[in-house]
């Protein structure tokens, strides 16, 4: 059964790849040497080196290393050949063009996804069909007229530039949105006036991993980030020590509040969400990518509150749902 099953998943990768004309990476033939033969094409040769590292005292061969220089020339040239050998095979494809024409038209369907109310506005993606990027509407009221508040299809020439997150202030007035480039998990975070549809000069930069969380009266909002990459290629560079942060609007990011971090473990996650009143935030924290959190909170009318642990151990996932006054509601 699930030798099937793999093949079969294969299979559908390879053919709806070819059909959007996507770039899969082609299984070779097993069976045949990596040269131009009746069994297969030539496929392009990679270099080999003579690297090695050691293992707690086990010698293991690592000879490509090189191609972990993602802005080498050679590897450049390499993924070129790759991807038009790819390409000439997929353009022989029996029925390849069928194929596209029906998944074209079995996607080719208007779609919302749920609506967030705030100060009596809504606000919602939608997708007229066939959009790379789901525009972001807003309407007044449930049967207000919509217009688009930011369209990130136009944000880019080559379309490499997507909104990954949005959060509207609790009146309504204001929305900050962040953005990825070239699908990095790197944010850049603006402000937009929701009535002119026009940029704040508020930026935040380095955030990652992050959602955004307005104050109740829309002085600013919190996010995640991590330290600004040193010396490095930012694609490349280690994320270590993930911390929230205030971001007051009106202000540049470098005068940002930090307001919990966790330098005695390096790997967390940490991610706020303030509570509807107001009053609290609340700080799930997690290990890299286990779902098990941790929750935090801490009282926002007190300006010297300390943040204290709700709960302290990641035995389960816990998401926190709302609260009524002091008590916490989680799923």
């Amino acid at each position: 059964m699930f030798p099937s099953v793999r093949i079969l998943a294969f299979a559908f990768m390879v053919l709806a790849l070819a059909a959007c004309g996507a770039n899969p990476v082609v299984a070779p033939d097993r069976t045949a040497a990596p040269t131009a033969t009746a069994a297969g094409p030539a496929y392009p040769p990679a270099r080999r080196v003579d690297h090695a590292d050691e293992y707690h005292g086990v010698r293991v061969a690592d000879p490509y290393r090189w191609m972990e220089d993602l802005d080498a020339p050679e590897l450049a040239r390499w993924i070129a050949e790759q991807n038009r050998l790819t390409e000439s095979w997929l353009a022989d494809v029996p029925g390849r063009a069928g194929i596209k024409q029906r998944l074209t038209a079995l996607y080719d369907y208007e779609r919302y996804d749920v609506p967030r109310v705030h100060g009596g506005r809504y606000f919602y993606l939608r997708n007229d069909g066939l959009q790379n990027q789901s525009p972001l509407y807003v309407q007044d009221g449930p049967s207000g007229s919509p217009r688009v508040l930011l369209d990130p299809n136009t944000l880019s020439s080559d379309g490499t530039i997507a909104l990954s997150e949005f959060s509207a202030s609790h009146d309504g007035k204001l929305i900050a949105y962040a953005l990825s480039d070239g699908g990095s998990d790197w944010r850049t975070i603006r402000v937009r006036e929701v009535a002119s549809g026009k940029d704040l000069d508020d930026e935040v930069r380095w955030a990652k991993f992050t959602g955004i969380t307005w104050a109740r009266d829309g002085s600013g909002f919190w996010y995640s980030r991590y330290d600004a990459p040193q010396g490095e290629n930012a694609l490349k560079a280690a994320n270590r020590n993930h911390k929230v942060y205030w971001h007051r609007l009106g202000t540049s990011q470098d005068r940002d509040t930090l307001v919990y971090e966790r330098p005695d473990q390096p790997e967390w996650n940490l991610n706020a969400t303030a509570t509807d009143d107001g009053n609290y935030l609340v700080i799930a924290a997690s290990q890299g990518t286990d779902e098990r959190t941790m929750l935090f909170y801490r009282d926002l009318r007190d300006p010297g509150a300390r943040v204290h642990a709700l709960v302290p151990a990641p035995e389960a996932a816990h998401d926190f749902i709302g609260n009524d006054g002091a008590t916490f509601y989680l799923r």
